[in-house]
């Protein structure tokens, strides 16, 4: 080699090595303070040219200025943007509310107004994103309708040009609630059909795999998903722990233990927006700070009745413990939520926790080192103000504000808040100190160069087949099994031999595959109002019953009051607010005339039900517990294709007095009162 190729192939080597420096360091390196060109899309906007680099002339002024920048500093960029904003595009930052998607992926004219004239930045997309929308039914509501991943991109793309046309062509962040997982009623405001999305089990099903690294594997699959539909923000996950067995929402908690929740929060948090937050994040809002579910008996606080959180084993530092390690992983955002923390030493101790300084500013920040922003769970202004119920809503808000919230969900009235700043009842300051905590997230995730996705992207990668096939695995992996009187697993039928099942509550299309040789099922379904259970012929071998326990408590479920401690399942049989399918007499009259030795029973655990011996369950041959998986889950457990491995993520009390008598912020039961104890799950010899 010459000198001068020496020359040149040193130098090009060098440049590689720079290079490759760069590119790691931009993985580890917060969006926002770039240290190489980014990918910039504009489409209301002009691209600025400098340096031979690629800018968006946001504000449309014909020059590059240094919010603009994205080699400058993250703070650099918030204190420009901030002195160019009106003191109403500052109090826009304060609102978030519905936007859903109509038809075919169209923006509403209410999405325009938010933009234009609330000035909001910050949406909950509640949409289910199906591959076959059904378009009756209109708009869908608070919901949405259905909308294909296709139409979804475009909508995130439609409404991000919209605040790219804006003065200052400030993006949004779209936020949703938890939607991939396997949900027999899902609930707007609670959680969404996963739809197109990857179908895991629910967040107490991948507690139940004791597999950390599913869990990791799991949040990167969902990043990929949500990300593809222009989806970065979530709210949650639940740090909640299931310490209180007849809270309705125990179905969206991971497990009653506290220390094996905070690795779950921590790990999500690491896998969803990274080691820090960047253009492949999705930022996380962790729910529900200081720790939902000691709530005074079982009641929600989405209702009066459920307002008040209660510490008789006083254990609150329990439950603040996987915020903890959230905080510590980087979590973006916190949510406090509505319920009263009675007898805390955090004051004030009697109105919800996003009205309590000592909750939010002296615990949350102060304590804990939080420096996020917080997140008010939706409507406590007006309907769910608990303590505060006499204030007008512009008092409401002033004591949210002051005491730390910075974002108010399910609220839209960018006036009322003007107002009072303006009267000098907020202070401008304090309503700067909320916009720069959120223009920190939205600078990070890289927003201001490119909010757009690729609606052709995201049609291939929601439906996935290998991000499917991963889930299906963790739904295996998540079934405990309780009860084995019948030395399961069955053999499957050899040559000409035959299986014949009686089944309840099983998709039987599944035995339609190559894979169920011999294998005949008879589905014992029916509409009870109009038919009656199909006949149980003499060549039935098994049945298999799976078992779905619902509430009909209005749009975020549960029991109704009276009906709260009614988790045995005999008590309830004849209830207003429960409600068994099968019914409790279709599953003994199965059990009677197949034989309770030839029953399995798969029961989907949204609380720790009790199976008491009315009931007569524990008579069945054996008991699966599920949280939330498909049938075919299931039949691989029972036949021995996938090996039980799942251990109960709480513990199952024995009798109704037991969970009258447990201490709500405490997990578990006395001994004497424990069906089966956390962790316990059996397996195959």
């Amino acid at each position: 080699m010459n000198n001068i190729t020496q020359s040149t192939y040193m130098k090009n080597l060098s440049r590689l090595i720079i290079l490759m420096l760069l590119v790691k360091s931009s993985a580890l390196t917060a969006q926002g303070t770039y240290s190489y060109q980014p990918v910039i899309e504009a489409r209301a906007a002009d691209i600025i040219y400098a340096d031979q680099l690629m800018f968006k002339d946001l504000n449309k002024n014909g020059k590059l200025d240094i919010y603009e920048d994205w080699r400058q500093p993250v703070d650099n960029r918030i204190d420009d943007l901030i002195g160019q904003m009106t003191l109403k595009e500052k109090v826009g930052f304060l609102l978030i509310n519905t936007l859903n998607a109509e038809a075919y992926g169209k923006v509403s004219e209410n999405g325009v107004r938010y933009i234009e004239d609330e000035k909001m930045t910050r949406f909950i997309f509640r949409n289910t994103v199906v591959e076959n929308p059904e378009r009756s039914g209109g708009g869908g509501g608070f919901g949405g309708g259905q909308v294909s991943p296709y139409e979804a991109a475009q909508f995130t793309n439609s409404v991000q040009e919209i605040a790219e046309n804006t003065r200052l062509g400030i993006p949004v962040v779209f936020k949703s609630n938890a939607r991939n997982h396997v949900a027999y009623d899902a609930r707007a405001g609670i959680n969404v059909e996963s739809g197109a999305f990857s179908s895991w089990p629910k967040e107490a099903g991948l507690a139940a795999t004791q597999d950390i690294e599913l869990v990791a594997e799991f949040a990167n699959v969902m990043r990929t998903e949500w990300t593809s539909i222009g989806l970065r923000s979530m709210y949650g996950y639940m740090a909640d722990l299931a310490t209180e067995p007849r809270w309705y929402r125990i179905h969206e908690t991971f497990t009653e233990d506290s220390e094996w929740a905070a690795e779950i929060v921590s790990t999500l948090v690491k896998n969803l927006q990274g080691e820090s937050l960047n253009s492949k994040s999705v930022a996380l809002t962790l729910k529900h700070f200081p720790g939902g579910g000691p709530q005074e008996g079982g009641g929600d606080p989405h209702f009066d009745y459920g307002k008040n959180q209660v510490y008789p084993a006083g254990m609150f530092d329990y439950h603040v413990a996987p915020f903890k390690a959230a905080i510590e992983a980087g979590v973006s955002s916190i949510m406090p939520y509505y319920g009263i923390p009675v007898g805390q030493q955090y004051l004030p101790n009697d109105v919800g926790m996003a009205f309590s300084k000592g909750i939010v500013t002296g615990l949350l920040r102060n304590e804990l080192g939080f420096k996020g922003y917080v997140n008010s769970d939706t409507g406590i202004i007006g309907s769910r103000a608990w303590g505060l119920e006499d204030k007008t809503n512009e008092e409401q808000i002033v004591i949210a504000v002051e005491a730390g919230t910075d974002v108010l969900s399910g609220f839209s009235d960018n006036k009322m808040i003007l107002d009072l700043v303006e009267e000098g009842k907020i202070s401008e300051s304090r309503v700067e100190q909320s916009v720069r905590r959120q223009l920190t997230e939205q600078f990070k995730l890289g927003l201001f160069e490119n909010p757009y996705v690729d609606p052709d992207r995201a049609a291939y990668i929601l439906g996935n087949p290998s991000f499917q096939r991963k889930a299906e695995t963790a739904q295996r992996k998540s079934i405990v099994l309780l009860q084995n009187n019948m030395n399961l697993p069955l053999p499957m039928p050899e040559n000409n031999d035959s299986l014949v099942f009686y089944t309840m509550g099983v998709d039987t299309t599944i035995f339609n595959k190559r894979s169920w040789p011999g294998i005949k099922a008879i589905a014992g379904d029916y509409d009870s109002k109009n038919g009656q259970m199909p006949a149980i012929g003499a060549d039935v071998d098994y049945a298999v019953i799976r078992i779905n326990v619902l509430n009909t408590g209005g749009r975020f479920g549960g029991a109704i009051p009276e009906e709260l401690d009614f988790l045995a399942f005999s008590d309830m049989v004849g209830s207003k607010s429960w409600y068994i399918y099968p019914s409790l007499a279709d599953i003994k009259h199965v059990m009677s005339t197949i034989g309770a030795d030839n029953t399995i029973l798969s029961i989907d655990f949204r609380n720790p039900y009790v199976l008491d011996q009315k009931s007569g369950f524990l008579d069945s041959g054996a008991i699966l517990a599920t949280f939330g998986v498909r049938s075919e889950a299931v039949m691989d457990i029972i036949m021995g294709k996938f090996m039980p491995s799942g251990k109960l993520p709480f513990a199952l009390p024995k009798s109704r007095e037991a969970v009258i008598n447990q201490d709500s912020d405490a997990p578990g039961y006395p001994e004497e009162d424990t069906l089966f104890p956390f962790g316990f799950g059996l397996t195959y010899e």
